[in-house]
């Protein structure tokens, strides 16, 4: 099996496989972003119920099982993006600069909180 780290090829090929099987008539984006994050959810359940630390130490077995749950996931993000015609490489840059102004390193630095929560009683506001 061919090798290639191009999302564009692996978008290529994932539209030919829905093609040949007259899938592309399931392929909504609503069909598929609840396919999304029910692959999502899969995800979820080699994880839960699991320490901080165990979930850092799959076996083989379980880590091959979540690799297929994280393709299958990303699978269903592709097609999505290509039947909404969306570059989600361009996207994921574009959301990385926006999160880098929105969590500046002087502010966030070891604090977790969410955006909004960081406007009002920093860590720097109250030291």
């Amino acid at each position: 099996m061919p090798q290639n780290d191009s999302l564009q090829e692996l978008n290529k090929r994932l539209k030919l496989f829905a093609a040949e099987r007259d899938w592309e008539q399931f392929h909504s984006p609503k069909n598929l972003s609840m396919a999304l994050i029910a692959e999502c959810a899969e995800l979820v359940e080699h994880f839960q119920w699991l320490t901080e630390e165990q979930s850092y130490q799959l076996n083989e077995s379980k880590q091959e099982e979540v690799a297929l749950e994280m393709a299958d996931i990303l699978i269903f993000l592709l097609r999505c993006a290509e039947r909404l015609d969306i570059d989600v490489v361009d996207a994921a840059w574009r959301k990385l600069a926006i999160n880098e102004k929105r969590f500046p390193v002087d502010k966030v630095r070891g604090d977790a909180r969410r955006a909004t929560e960081y406007s009002h009683n920093s860590k720097k506001d109250k030291a």
